[in-house]
């Protein structure tokens, strides 16, 4: 079998493309966020835990009680204990700078507020408002800006918010502790998925509305990182400059 040999002329662009993982991924997402918009495959998730009667699962103890109403009621819990964390720094805490320590705290505080603003301006409802669920609502694309017959206030994912606003964590620590900010970033996106996940067996929330809830968060906890770093180069230059 003939060895795989990249042109020499290649090298140069592959190795700047290696250098920006973080646009990389952050586009590709972007793209199969929309295929899977195009595709319909919304409805057909959703038609495999609902069915014209409503969604079964809908009140079920562990997913109403644990998953939505002690899940968030622990994200909150979360968030309190990473202002205590900016004051009080315990273990790899200790060796952010306080700024830092604040840019987690302020940063998932904002996504999740900034989630629930968008969610609450939406006007797509929730699969258990749709009439092929029960409900009363025509199922329209959240991109169409058009009432559907229902309550609407249902994108993105409200409830997903409460683990991936912590994706903030990620940035803060991936200089100094970049193992910690890897394990963060998958301890989180595999919360959000599960909350995402349970909500969708309840018909509370489409597929799309948890992962374009992920990618909002991630891209403003990436801004909210562009802008604190920036904050930090400009104090810097006139301390530089003071020094000469």
């Amino acid at each position: 079998m003939a060895s795989l040999r990249i042109p020499v002329c290649a090298m140069p662009a592959l190795s700047a493309l290696l250098k920006h993982p973080l646009p990389i991924a952050t586009v590709a997402f972007l793209l199969l966020l929309l295929g899977w918009d195009a595709s319909g495959l919304d409805i057909v998730a959703a038609a495999w835990v609902g069915n014209a009667s409503g969604f079964p699962l809908q009140d079920h103890w562990f997913l109403a009680r644990v998953m939505h109403a002690g899940a968030r009621q622990l994200a909150w819990a979360l968030v309190f204990g990473l202002f205590l964390m900016a004051l009080w720094p315990q273990g790899s805490f200790r060796s952010l700078e306080p700024a830092r320590r604040w840019q987690l705290a302020a940063s998932t505080l904002l996504l999740a507020l900034a989630i629930s603003i968008i969610k609450s301006a939406s006007l797509t409802s929730c699969p258990w408002d749709l009439k092929a669920f029960g409900g009363v609502a025509d199922h329209l694309s959240h991109w169409a800006l058009m009432r559907d017959g229902g309550p609407g206030r249902c994108f993105p994912a409200g409830h997903a918010s409460a683990a991936f606003a912590f994706m903030s964590g990620y940035f803060v620590f991936r200089d100094k502790h970049p193992r910690l900010a890897r394990r963060w970033l998958v301890v989180t996106l595999v919360a959000g998925l599960a909350l995402g996940g349970a909500q969708q067996l309840r018909g509370a929330h489409f597929m799309s509305h948890t992962l374009w809830t992920g990618w909002l968060c991630w891209c403003m906890a990436w801004g909210l990182d562009a802008l604190w770093r920036l904050k930090a180069r400009r104090q810097a230059w006139p301390a530089a400059a003071g020094g000469h």
